[in-house]
């Protein structure tokens, strides 16, 4: 019966020295594979509307400009596969007796001349703000944009005494902050 506790003794004693006994550490670093981000339902910009009282060939006008997204555009597609919604933007010169001087709905459609294929396929119509008053002009500023970046084509559109409206890549970068030698 010694003979038998002795041994279960001795068995125990070298289970717990060596259950005790440190495991080894490898240097391997488990690194998890990021999951991708699943593309929500397709996201819109919020809709805005800029009003700004002006003087432009010596008569009160007030400019409105409001941006919508719309359905009926061509979504596009990021490169994770979300869907962004364009938007219409719409701009209205309005005399001081409330009758309509100029008003017109722009899409990114309007810029396409302008646009690199990249662009066209992703890029949305940011926004179009007033600038100023210069002349017989109405001036804005406009971009088209890739959604949710800082990416950006900037944009140069005036509207004449006549209604005529005209176009152009805004290619001077406004790093000074003034607005004298622009356009």
């Amino acid at each position: 019966m010694k003979r038998i506790a002795l041994v279960l003794t001795a068995v125990l004693t070298v289970g717990l020295l060596t259950g005790c006994k440190q495991k080894k550490q490898t240097e391997d670093i488990v690194v998890h594979k990021p999951e991708a981000p699943k593309p929500q339902a397709p996201i819109r910009m919020q809709e805005y509307n800029q009003v700004k009282d002006v003087k432009w060939l010596n008569r009160d006008y007030q400019v409105n400009i409001t941006r919508v997204a719309d359905d009926s555009l061509q979504m596009v597609k990021d490169e994770t596969g979300q869907k962004f919604v364009d938007n219409r933007i719409t701009v209205r010169i309005i005399r001081a007796d409330g009758s309509t001087c100029f008003s017109r709905a722009f899409t990114k459609a309007a810029f396409d001349d302008y646009l690199d294929d990249d662009y066209r396929r992703t890029g949305i119509l940011e926004g179009i703000v007033f600038d100023r008053v210069e002349e017989n002009r109405v001036i804005f500023a406009g971009s088209v944009s890739h959604p949710q970046t800082d990416e950006y084509i900037p944009f140069i559109i005036t509207v004449d005494n006549f209604g005529v409206v005209a176009i152009k890549r805004d290619t001077d970068l406004d790093t000074n902050g003034n607005d004298e030698n622009d356009l």
